[in-house]
C-alpha cells in the first residue's frame, strides 16, 4: 500500500513537472514571436517609398531636379519652398499642382464627360508650364517619355532617426521623423525620476526606519492601493487639478505640458519606488544596524551609511520599476502632456511621447502601410530604451554591491 502511494506520488509530480515546463517552453516560445512580429512589422518601413502609392511627381522634361527629401517636398508643396534654385535647379518660380486643381486649366467639355481626357491634359500641362510640380496618380501621365518624374526613393533610417517632424499623414510624401517623439519621451520621463525619486526614498527611509508599527501597517496598504489606480483616473486628476494649476503658476497660455505630464508620472511611479524599496530597506540585517549603533553611529548614520548601501539593489530595482512605469505609461500622459509633436526645448511646452502616439494613432492607421509599419518602429525605439535601461541600472546597482562590500 505504502509503495502504491509513493509511486502514485511520483508520478503526479512528473505530471506537475511536465505541466510547469510546457507552461515555461510556450510563454517563452510567445514572447519570442511577439518580439519576432513587432520587428518584422516596423522595419518593413525602409521598404517603403517616400511618395504615395500609386502617385507620381512629374515636372517639366527641362527641369533637372532629381530628387527632393521628404521634408523638401512638405515645403514645396506647403509652399515655403517657392524657386527651383532652392533646390539644386534653375531660377525658376514653383508651381504646384494637385489633381483637384486640374478645373482651373481645363473646362469640363475638355476634360470629358467622364474625365477621361483627364491624363491627357495633365501630361499636356506639364509639358508646357516649366516650373510645374504635378502630384498626381501615375496612370494620369499617359507620355511618361514627355515629362521627368521625381526618383522615388524609399524611406531612409536618416529621415526617420534623424527626422524633426512627425506628419505622417502628410501628402504627398508623409514624414516619420521620431526625434519629437524619443525627445519627449526622455524629457517626460526623466523629469519624473527626478520628481518622484527623492520623494519615494524618503517615504520609503521613513517607514523603514522611523515610523512605529502601526503607522507602518496602516500607510503600507494605503501606498499600494495607489499602484491599483488606472491611468485614466491619474489622468483625469492630471487634467482637471495639475494643468489648471500649471497654467496660472507659470502664467501659460494652455496647462498641458511637459511637467504636467511629469507630475502625473512622478505620482504614478511612487507606489511601486516606495514598495519596492521599503521592502529591500526592511530587509538590512538587524545584526548589522545593531552593530554600527554599537560603534556610536546614530541613527541616522547607520541609515545612509548601512541600511542604504546594503539595500542599493533593491533600492536600484524599485527605480526600474517606476522608471519602466513612467517611459511606457500612455492614456495619462496623452491626457496633459498637449500631445504636439514637436521637439520640446523647455519642459513647460506642449510634447509627445512614443507610447502615447502609438495609442492614439494605430486605430487609424491602415494595416500593413508606412503609418502603420512607423508605428511598429516606435515600438522597437520604446523597447530598446527600456532595455537600455534596465541595463544601466543594473550595472550602476552592481557597482553600488561592490562598494558596500
Amino acid at each position: 500500500m505504502h509503495q502504491k502511494s509513493t509511486g502514485m506520488k511520483k508520478i503526479f509530480e512528473k505530471i506537475v513537472e511536465g505541466i510547469l515546463t510546457c507552461s515555461g517552453f510556450v510563454t517563452s516560445i510567445t514572447i519570442l514571436l511577439i518580439v519576432l512580429f513587432l520587428f518584422t512589422e516596423a522595419f518593413g518601413l525602409f521598404g517603403s517609398k517616400v511618395i504615395e502609392e500609386g502617385y507620381v511627381l512629374a515636372l517639366n522634361k527641362e527641369n533637372k531636379v532629381n530628387q527632393l527629401s521628404p521634408a523638401q517636398i512638405k515645403d514645396v508643396f506647403d509652399e515655403e519652398i517657392t524657386n527651383w534654385e532652392e533646390l539644386g535647379g534653375e531660377n525658376l518660380p514653383i508651381r504646384v499642382f494637385r489633381l483637384e486643381d486640374i478645373t482651373r486649366y481645363y473646362t469640363e467639355e475638355e476634360l470629358g464627360d467622364a474625365y477621361q481626357h483627364a491624363g491627357a491634359c495633365i501630361t499636356k500641362l506639364v509639358e508646357k508650364t516649366p516650373g510645374i510640380v504635378a502630384f498626381v496618380p501615375q496612370q494620369f501621365i499617359t507620355e511618361p517619355e514627355q515629362v521627368h518624374f521625381i526618383k522615388d526613393n524609399t524611406i531612409s533610417v536618416k529621415d526617420v532617426f534623424a527626422g524633426a517632424e512627425w506628419f505622417p499623414t502628410a501628402t504627398p510624401a508623409p514624414l516619420f521623423g521620431f526625434l519629437p517623439l524619443i525627445t519627449g519621451t526622455l524629457w517626460v520621463s526623466l523629469f519624473a525620476i527626478l520628481i518622484a525619486l527623492p520623494f519615494g526614498l524618503s517615504v520609503s527611509i521613513y517607514m523603514s526606519e522611523i515610523a512605529g508599527s502601526k503607522v507602518r501597517k496602516w500607510l503600507k496598504p494605503v501606498i499600494e492601493l495607489l499602484s491599483g489606480i488606472p491611468s485614466v483616473v491619474y489622468g483625469f486628476f492630471g487634467l482637471i487639478v495639475i494643468v489648471p494649476f500649471i497654467q496660472k503658476v507659470f502664467d501659460l497660455p494652455v496647462g498641458e505640458s511637459g511637467l504636467a505630464g511629469s507630475i502625473v508620472l512622478a505620482i504614478m511611479a511612487l507606489p511601486t519606488i516606495i514598495t519596492v524599496t521599503e521592502d529591500a530597506m526592511r530587509n538590512c540585517p538587524r545584526a548589522m544596524r545593531e552593530a554600527s549603533l554599537a560603534l556610536g553611529a546614530s541613527k541616522w548614520q547607520t541609515t545612509y551609511k548601512v541600511v542604504i548601501p546594503y539595500s542599493i539593489s533593491g533600492i536600484t530595482s524599485g527605480v526600474v520599476l517606476g522608471i519602466g512605469r513612467a517611459i511606457g505609461e500612455t492614456m495619462a500622459v496623452l491626457m496633459v502632456t498637449g500631445n504636439a509633436a514637436v521637439i520640446p526645448t523647455t519642459i513647460l511646452e506642449p510634447l509627445r511621447t512614443i507610447p502615447a502616439t502609438i495609442a492614439a494613432e494605430l486605430g487609424e492607421a491602415p494595416a500593413g502601410g508606412p503609418h502603420y509599419q512607423a508605428l511598429f518602429l516606435l515600438g522597437v525605439v520604446l523597447f530598446f530604451i527600456t532595455l537600455i535601461i534596465n541595463f544601466s541600472v543594473e550595472y550602476i546597482s552592481s557597482k553600488g554591491v561592490k562598494r558596500s562590500k
